[in-house]
């Protein structure tokens, strides 16, 4: 029953009881007329009050669970003053907008050229000299420089600085860049299921596409999912899983992924990077997103970067 159907069906359907006089009929001749028996008043006054407690108690009940998720409004408690509601804002920010202006800076398009043609992914910068993270698969069978394009347009060629084709993890540096704008890095070990997310990519190349979801599982094994079924990673094909398929524990959301998704952000309600966009699911010979898509959580992305800076 939602709270519209609970206020008219319970609090707007109360009415008062109207009072009408006695109706007595004339006393025979030589009789005194005998008075009504007085009214009591006693156990209907009680009843009534007793009424109205319950009635203030629903509406305190029904004000008190309005205020949550309000912002800037106000609502009458059941003792009649007005407290204002608490924004929601002030402790976790759940606007999309806001964390899609802080986050879509921080990640770029990347453009790669193979002897099989183009392909499109995404990447996450990592510092404003230009490092930036993405996925292996993605510059998989790079001919040349790889070149990245920022959310504002501006465009740099890139060299890969090193790849973990296991741990799909690869790192860039663009050349000649300068106060390029870092990514922060949350704590991949504090998540938990039913938490909103937000994913930032570019599927089909549309630069700079912004999705929101939950997080619906976590410590998934890449490698034990859709066993004989096609597994699609958001890049540019979908393949039969093999034994050089990457593998690792993943974050599992229902935010949209599609090709191109790949090494593009998943972030928190706080923008910040938790994850790694790097596959999906797909049932069907069907590439599109089924609302099953894969990250790499990024404390396991640091470990594996700050490997391949060191080799």
């Amino acid at each position: 029953m939602s709270e519209n159907d609970f206020r008219q069906g319970h609090l707007g359907s109360y009415q008062p009881q109207q009072s009408y006089p006695y109706y007595t009929q004339p006393a025979p001749a030589g009789q005194v007329p005998t008075p009504p028996p007085p009214r009591r008043k006693g156990k209907r006054v009680a009843a009534l009050v007793s009424a109205t407690a319950v009635a203030a108690a629903l509406v305190g009940g029904a004000s008190g669970a309005a205020i949550v998720g309000l912002e800037g409004g106000s609502s009458a408690t059941a003792s009649g003053t007005t407290a204002s509601a608490q924004t929601v804002s002030g402790t976790t920010n759940t606007d999309v907008s806001a964390v899609a202006a802080k986050v879509l800076p921080s990640v770029v398009q990347v453009n790669v050229t193979t002897r099989q043609g183009e392909a499109i992914g995404s990447g996450v910068i990592l510092s404003s000299d230009g490092k930036i993270l993405t996925n292996a698969h993605v510059v998989s069978g790079a001919v040349g420089d790889v070149t990245i394009t920022l959310s504002d347009g501006k465009q740099y060629q890139a060299s890969v600085l090193g790849a973990d084709t296991k741990a799909d993890i690869a790192v860039l540096q663009a050349k000649g860049a300068s106060g390029l704008t870092a990514a922060t890095l949350g704590d991949s070990s504090k998540l938990a299921v039913g938490q909103e997310v937000v994913a930032i990519g570019s599927p089909a190349g549309l630069q700079n596409t912004v999705t929101s979801g939950i997080i619906s599982a976590l410590n998934r094994q890449l490698s034990d999912i859709g066993t004989g079924e096609q597994q699609s990673s958001p890049f540019d094909q979908t393949a039969n899983r093999t034994s050089d398929s990457p593998s690792y524990t993943a974050i599992q959301t229902d935010a949209a992924i599609n090709q191109g998704n790949s090494g593009g952000a998943l972030v928190n309600m706080a923008g910040q990077v938790i994850g790694i966009n790097s596959a999906l699911y797909s049932p069907s010979s069907s590439a599109g997103s089924v609302g099953i898509g894969f990250a790499i959580p990024i404390n396991d992305a640091k470990t594996i970067v700050s490997q391949l800076e060191n080799q």
